[in-house]
């Protein structure tokens, strides 16, 4: 089990760019303990999204941002969660709800330290924002810009509207799938299945999980329900999905 996350001082005393020889276009294969810091940096991002009352679609944004750039270098070579506050920053500006950086440090301030004052505009302040900026610089030119991303939050609204039609409307009620389908959407931003799988596959997945969950049966025709939504998905691709989606509830059984 891994130490308690850092400090801001030790994040902004870290050089954002990495020692020379140090950098590399990713391609390595994750190890458990990477796994595990990745985990609890998306569950960094996704609480500092909830307290600076971020919509979930940035937050979903900020978490790719930072998967994709950990596909494409070390995790040895950066400060993870430098690189996870710049992604919020960067997020925020993608998806059109801005936040600013004074903001996301004072969260991740009280997030490293429960119970802390607000920081002072001192220099210790302008040097931590200093850091985010230029960490956002790096993360767009790792990414080659291409900084817009198709999320899985529309097909699962479109699917879960379709599935809901299909369903006697009691036992709709009586069961939580759309919330749980929701639920399970967003622990999936929580590894780099987020963007090894199609939007369509991951959302189609997450609502067939949540109906098997509850035992939902929907009315048997010439094809599977889900072939219907989505021409392309096959049972293979569901389960390989539903199989990374479970390894991160093992990983996070592993985190606490």
């Amino acid at each position: 089990m891994e130490g308690p996350s850092p400090s801001l001082a030790v994040l902004r005393d870290r050089p954002v760019w990495p020692a020379a020889g140090r950098r590399q276009s990713g391609g390595e294969a994750e190890t458990d303990r990477d796994m595990k810091k990745h985990f609890r940096v998306c569950r960094f991002i996704m609480e500092t999204g909830v307290k600076l009352g971020m919509r979930s679609v940035p937050v979903a944004t900020a978490c790719v941002l930072y998967h994709r750039f950990f596909q494409r270098a070390r995790l040895q070579a950066y400060e993870p969660y430098l690189v996870a506050m710049s992604c919020v920053y960067l997020a925020g500006k993608v998806e059109e709800q801005h936040t600013r950086t004074r903001d996301i440090i004072n969260v991740s301030h009280r997030y490293f330290n429960s119970g802390s004052v607000t920081l002072e505009c001192d220099k210790e302040f302008w040097d931590l924002r200093d850091s985010v900026v230029q960490c956002e610089l790096l993360i767009l030119r790792q990414l080659n810009f291409h900084v817009s991303f198709e999320h899985p939050h529309k097909y699962l609204l479109h699917y879960l509207m379709s599935v809901k039609s299909l369903v006697n409307r009691h036992a709709w009620s009586r069961t939580p799938v759309a919330e749980t389908s929701w639920a399970l959407l967003r622990d999936c931003y929580h590894g780099a299945m987020c963007i090894r799988h199609t939007p369509q596959h991951i959302a189609i997945a997450t609502l067939h999980l949540a109906l098997d969950s509850y035992g939902v049966e929907l009315p048997v025709g010439d094809r599977e329900w889900w072939q219907v939504l989505c021409v392309d998905v096959t049972k293979a691709d569901i389960d390989a999905v539903i199989s990374d989606l479970l390894q991160l509830y093992d990983m996070e059984a592993k985190c606490i």
